[in-house]
């Protein structure tokens, strides 16, 4: 099985129903990684410390959540309208 390499601090990803069942009825979200969990977790999820930013790329909200690996993809500049 091949596993994908954990999010890096300053990374902005994209968060939605991929990630985790528990995005599945909100909006989906930019968020900008400050820390990954270093602790060992099921294989292929992580926890995951950052801010959720708003369209103009501000933090709005600090965040802790946990992710699966497979669900995450990098932001670009077109989702910064999330």
């Amino acid at each position: 099985m091949t596993h994908l390499p954990a999010p890096t601090p300053g990374e902005e990803l994209v968060i939605g129903p991929a990630a985790s069942v528990q995005f599945a009825r909100q909006p989906s979200f930019v968020f900008r990684v400050i820390s990954v969990c270093p602790q060992p977790t099921y294989p292929d999820w992580v926890w995951l410390t950052g801010y959720q930013l708003d369209g103009q790329g501000r933090a709005v909200a600090r965040r802790e959540i946990y992710v699966r690996l497979a669900g995450l993809r990098r932001a670009s500049r077109s989702d910064a309208r999330l």
